[in-house]
């Protein structure tokens, strides 16, 4: 771990001073346990550089939403932690106005890496996440008569949904795309496909057998497999990609190439930009959310939450004029 005197702020000596109410929240249970070591530095680090910003520890998600609930709205929050720890506070942002700042310290990382802080060392990442301005970002969305679940990256359904559970629940000496990639490799011994019917902005779209249907919202998911490399997060549109009908042999085959982002020109490999889509299958399927594991189903529909959430980026916003001029989805009830 990077001692914190090794990096000070590139801001005044004086200190960093926050534009809004701004406070900490750190997951001590990210990145396997591995997160609790930070507090003591991180602490150390924000009483040298921003004074008054305070640091929360909790492992417990109904205790972290209602600390970021006795926020006032539109305050800025930095979590540190993983794919995770952002998913579980998504609902919360929302509601709040929160706006949003990330020191990666997860498993997965997806969305820091569409965000452009997942390289950084965590002292410049939250010197970024204090002070960073910033941006628009489109969150997806799972609707079922009982529920709403917001997320950041992707909503993964079949294979890849029981990928993401097995990695959960993997070895901690693995980290990262190799505790994916043992996760996939065990998984493929009771691969299958499921009859499934897709609908995108109300026009039929897939009816036919496939492995997996996930919705991404990042260019990556599993710890930076390139989906669809051409995703964005800030374009008001989710990416459905589906694999078709894999046999183990065939889809062991594709793995190197999902990887590298070169999967996409594969005849059973499907990829399609949309606003909402409808979703049925013939059986439950697994499902997993910004890597977190949901209740299987048969049916839901997905939408965009077009410019949803603010975020600190380092990199700049692409965005068309005709969509950034449009005014965000209304707010809705958190998952």
């Amino acid at each position: 771990m990077q001692d914190a005197t090794t990096f000070p702020p590139d801001s005044a000596s004086s200190g960093l001073r926050p534009d809004r109410p701004t406070m900490v929240l750190l997951n001590p249970r990210a990145a396997g346990g591995q997160a609790a070591a930070l507090a003591h530095p991180v602490r150390q680090w924000l009483a040298s550089y921003a004074p008054g910003v305070a640091l929360v520890e909790s492992d417990s998600i109904e205790r972290s939403r209602a600390t970021l609930q006795c926020l006032p709205r539109s305050s800025r929050v930095v979590l540190i932690g993983g794919d995770g720890t952002l998913h579980h506070m998504l609902p919360v942002l929302l509601t709040h106005r929160l706006a949003l700042g990330v020191v990666p310290l997860g498993g997965g990382n997806d969305t820091a890496r569409a965000l452009g802080v997942a390289g950084l060392p965590w002292p410049k990442a939250l010197e970024l996440a204090l002070t960073g301005p910033t941006r628009r970002m489109d969150v997806g969305e799972m609707v079922t008569p009982k529920q709403r679940v917001p997320f950041f990256s992707s909503l993964a359904a079949g294979f890849d949904a029981a990928v993401a559970m097995r990695a959960l629940a993997g070895p901690r000496w693995l980290d990262g795309m190799p505790r994916y990639l043992w996760a996939t490799m065990a998984e493929l011994a009771s691969l299958r496909t499921h009859r499934i019917r897709i609908a995108l902005d109300g026009e039929p779209r897939y009816d036919d057998e496939a492995i997996f249907a996930s919705v991404l919202n990042t260019r990556s998911y599993g710890s930076g497999m390139t989906a669809v490399p051409g995703a964005r997060v800030g374009d008001g549109k989710l990416d459905l990609l589906v694999a078709g009908r894999f046999g183990r042999i065939g889809a062991l085959s594709m793995l190197p190439r999902l990887v590298k982002g070169t999967h996409l020109p594969h005849a059973k490999i499907h990829t399609w930009p949309f606003q909402t889509m409808q979703f049925e299958s013939d059986k439950e399927l697994p499902l997993a959310a910004d890597g977190e594991p949901l209740q299987p189903l048969r049916r839901f529909e997905v939408r965009v939450r077009a410019a949803a959430v603010r975020v600190v980026s380092a990199k700049r916003q692409r965005r068309p004029q005709a969509e950034a001029s449009s005014p965000p989805v209304s707010e809705s009830a958190p998952a």
